[in-house]
């Protein structure tokens, strides 16, 4: 066995033998230190007992008497290295504190070697002894630098996670629910959050995260004098920090029981909102395990509310403009829509839900004297109140025209010339659709619009083919017809769906695909107008992100057994003068079958000037159309169709003259006339009435 033997003092000499190991490991702060452990005796020399801050003749060569200094809590490790190392016949390396007489506790370091007997057990233990603490308290001041450092990056990182969720948002439950998002509660550090909102003297309760039901649904709409902590921070307009549970029950007696919902909250802090030198809310957090909250904590806390205040006033300002602007363009749609025999309707209006989403989108619905009925959409240009102005402004133009009975074209020039003259800078796009529930006939002008669109007893859906004209507010070249009238048969149980773009519009599809998709809906979707509406709104929605507004006005026709509307064509050549009398007759044999025959000769005299006006100005042949309509009383509609889109001219005629005179007799004998535009050609027609005996 290996004996402890004790350093050899005597002086040495320069030039001499080398000095001493043990010399020169105390001149560097380091002892011996030889552990027998078949006796039990831990033996320090000089320096060693130095390093442990031992005083001669103060240590008993016992281990005990130096755990007796050490740190308690450290003990089972340091055993625990001891333990491995002697099991494994190697060494160990080790850092412990030991509490000096002066009570000061200082950092040693030991390094030792296991020693064998000749039979391979553990016989002796030796090793050095240093002070390490100079040597750990540069680690800990790097150690403090680097977490100063972290501290001061992740309360960085919690505003820039805060500044990010809030960036987006436009309205108070868009700030609510950024804030209270999960991720965000867990970035913050935090385990729960609640947001309130000054509301008359009360404090509501907008958002919350990781608090007790029971709280929110015992607190929700508090007054503001209330002994409440989102009250205090409000009324004191200072934050209010909590580090001590029993604290927080004393001061807040009334929240005392509901601690015990949330039993490892350590600490809370509750943040007045001060937006313009006026506290608007407040908000409150809370933490697990937290015993104290840094300087640093406390001044991004600070600067949290701050830019949470900020965010709310903006949303705040946001929500009472677009309230007032919203009530505005609602206050501009149409109360009602009337109740027509025979048609069943569904109107929608919805407002875009990004920022400014009010705009000039509107629906009307007018009954007509002859029970047929003036559907129309339309959307002024722009997102704003001006928008939302004209839209009533150019609602109640169309409405009115269309009530004096003017027909399709001409309602649409008028609108047109309307807004043009209002001189606002505005144009708009506008879809009048004309419908006669009776007969089933529905004759559409487009200005810059989507046409209607379709959906069959069977169905089947399409668009309606309808040519475009220029949006309302556009002149259009003299030359040119502004608009161009379409007509379709209505059957039975069809439902036509008239709408603004912001059904089908998105910034991620393309146009093509938002018709597609709207088609498909139709198709798919439920048979009762209300019913469809609602569906084509959520389908169409998640389709468009509800980016724009939309207006949607839905027309079914009842369904049943319905004789088809009574019309009669014929054509007329121009090589065959015979045509134009066949044509005289078969219209005097319509009007006697559908009890107009008073109207024959009236009817006669008109359609021949008519056609004889289409023979001679055009090459190709004419076709007369007759119907029943009905205006104010009964009456009828006749037309003819031709291939040159040159429109009549009315010329003055003396008696001598043999023409000249078909216009001045149109519009002495029919109570409304008027020249459509038809592809290449043009239709003239005239409406006659049967008058009351």
């Amino acid at each position: 066995m290996h004996r402890f033997r004790e350093p050899n003092t005597g002086p040495t000499r320069r030039g001499d033998a080398p000095v001493a190991a043990h010399v020169a490991m105390a001149v560097n702060g380091m002892g011996c230190f030889s552990w027998d452990l078949n006796a039990g005796d831990m033996r320090y020399d000089d320096a060693g007992l130095a390093v442990l801050g031992f005083k001669p003749g103060e240590y008993d060569n016992r281990p005990a008497t130096i755990a007796e200094r050490m740190v308690p809590q450290e003990l089972p490790e340091i055993q625990a290295q001891v333990g491995r190392a002697l099991k494994e016949r190697t060494g160990y390396s080790l850092y412990f504190r030991v509490r000096h007489s002066d009570g000061s506790l200082r950092w040693k370091h030991s390094q030792a070697t296991v020693v064998c007997d000749d039979n391979g057990n553990p016989a002796q233990v030796i090793g050095i002894i240093r002070d390490a603490s100079q040597e750990l308290r540069a680690i800990d001041q790097t150690r403090e630098l680097r977490q100063a450092k972290s501290d001061r990056r992740r309360q960085a990182d919690i505003v820039g996670h805060v500044n990010d969720a809030l960036a987006p948002t436009v309205t108070v439950d868009d700030v609510a629910e950024a804030l209270t998002t999960t991720r965000l509660v867990q970035r913050l550090g935090a385990a729960s959050i609640v947001l309130g909102l000054v509301d008359g003297g009360r404090m509501e309760l907008v958002g919350s995260n990781g608090v007790p039901d029971e709280l929110i649904r015992d607190f929700h709409l508090s007054r503001i004098g209330s002994p409440l902590p989102l009250s205090e921070a409000v009324r004191s307009r200072e934050p209010v920090f909590f580090t001590d549970r029993e604290e927080f029950a004393r001061q807040y007696p009334g929240l005392r029981k509901y601690l015990e919902l949330v039993p490892r909250a350590t600490a809370a802090v509750f943040l007045p909102l001060i937006a313009h030198d006026t506290a608007i809310g407040a908000v409150g957090l809370s933490y697990e395990d937290k015993t104290g909250f840094t300087h640093d904590e406390r001044t991004v806390l600070t600067a949290l509310s701050n830019t949470i205040a900020q965010s709310l006033q903006r949303a705040l300002l946001f929500d009472q403009e677009h309230e007032l602007a919203a009530g505005l363009q609602t206050a501009m749609l149409p109360g009602h829509i009337p109740h027509v025999p025979g048609l069943a309707m569904a109107t929608r209006y919805r407002p875009a839900r990004a920022r400014g989403g009010i705009g000039g989108d509107w629906y009307d619905a007018v009954t007509l004297p002859d029970g047929r009925i003036a559907a129309v959409v339309g959307d002024v240009q722009g997102h704003d109140v001006t928008a939302a102005a004209v839209m009533g402004q150019l609602r109640i133009a169309l409405r009115a025209y269309a009530a004096e009975g003017h027909p399709p074209l001409t309602v649409m020039a008028r609108a047109s010339a309307f807004l043009a003259e209002l001189d606002t800078d505005r144009f708009a796009t506008c879809l009048l659709v004309l419908f006669d529930p009776r007969t089933g006939v529905a004759a559409s002008v487009r200005a810059g619009h989507l046409e209607p669109l379709l959906r069959r007893p069977n169905g089947s859906c399409a668009w309606v083919d309808a040519p475009v004209g220029l949006p309302l507010g556009l002149v259009a070249p003299s030359a040119q017809p502004p608009y161009t009238l379409a007509e379709t048969v209505v059957e039975p149980g069809s439902t036509l769906v008239l709408c603004t773009d912001g059904l089908i519009e998105s910034r991620v599809h393309d146009i093509d695909e938002g018709r597609a998709k709207l088609l498909d809906a139709v198709r798919h979707g439920p048979t009762r107008p209300d019913a469809l509406a609602d569906h084509l709104l959520r389908t169409m929605g998640s389709f468009t992100g509800e980016e724009d507004d939309v207006a949607l006005l839905l027309l079914r026709r009842a369904s049943g057994r319905r004789a088809a509307a009574p019309q009669m064509a014929v054509t007329i050549s121009s090589s065959d003068p015979r045509s134009l009398h066949a044509a005289r007759q078969a219209l005097r044999t319509a009007l006697h079958r559908w009890s107009l025959g008073e109207l024959a000769d009236t009817a006669e005299l008109l359609a021949s000037e008519m056609a004889t006006n289409a023979l001679l100005h055009t090459e190709g042949d004419a076709t007369l159309t007759a119907r029943p309509v009905r205006n104010g009383g009964r009456a009828v509609r006749i037309a003819v169709t031709d291939s040159s889109p040159t429109s009549p001219q009315r010329r003055a005629a003396t008696e001598q003259s043999t023409s000249g005179r078909g216009l001045m007799l149109i519009e002495e004998l029919a109570t409304d006339w008027g020249v459509e535009p038809r592809g290449n050609g043009k239709r003239v027609w005239c409406e006659i009435p049967l008058l009351p005996h």
